[in-house]
């Protein structure tokens, strides 16, 4: 199977990186990992604790079938890939109240200091419609939702003042 691209969603080829290091993970061939399987993998792969393993595993699991799939294992890897650690310790680093979530206003604060794909500090109304687009439904922000956010700001450029 090496050197070899499996098709995703929507025809999109998954990379063999993604694929590799999936395979290394799964019974007989099948792409898919229970849910206790796949929070080992996201654990010894990336460095997460288990609290943040579960999060994560229940952001990308989009079907809310228990069960992770290469290709919901994609999506997380190309949002998180590498650098977990270093979202994990941005995370941390604006959960100023160390309750594991970030609130509105921690959000808010936190997130001044980030900028867009362009290097341009955010304005108050992207940081409130970013902060809009990952709460929970009790206005929270976990670290799965965090991920996604960081991810969509990585791609955003903000308007081009004149």
């Amino acid at each position: 199977m090496a050197g070899r691209l499996t098709k995703g969603g929507r025809g999109r080829k998954i990379p063999q990186e993604v694929i590799d290091l999936f395979d290394n993970y799964i019974d007989n061939n099948v792409r898919h990992l229970k849910k206790q399987d796949a929070v080992n993998m996201l654990m010894k792969e990336f460095g997460l604790t288990e609290i943040q393993a579960i999060q994560m595993f229940d952001t990308f699991d989009k079907d809310e079938n228990g069960v992770m799939s290469v290709w919901e294992f994609q999506q997380f890897y190309e949002t998180v890939g590498t650098s977990a650690q270093e979202m994990v310790a941005k995370f941390q680093e604006m959960d100023k109240d160390g309750s594991g979530q970030l609130d509105v206003d921690e959000a808010r604060e936190g997130l001044k200091s980030v900028s867009d794909a362009g290097g341009r500090p955010l304005e108050d109304k992207e940081i409130d419609f970013f902060i809009k687009t990952v709460q929970n439904d009790d206005g929270l922000i976990d670290l799965g939702h965090f991920s996604n956010l960081l991810h969509r700001l990585k791609l955003y450029q903000g308007p081009v003042k004149k």
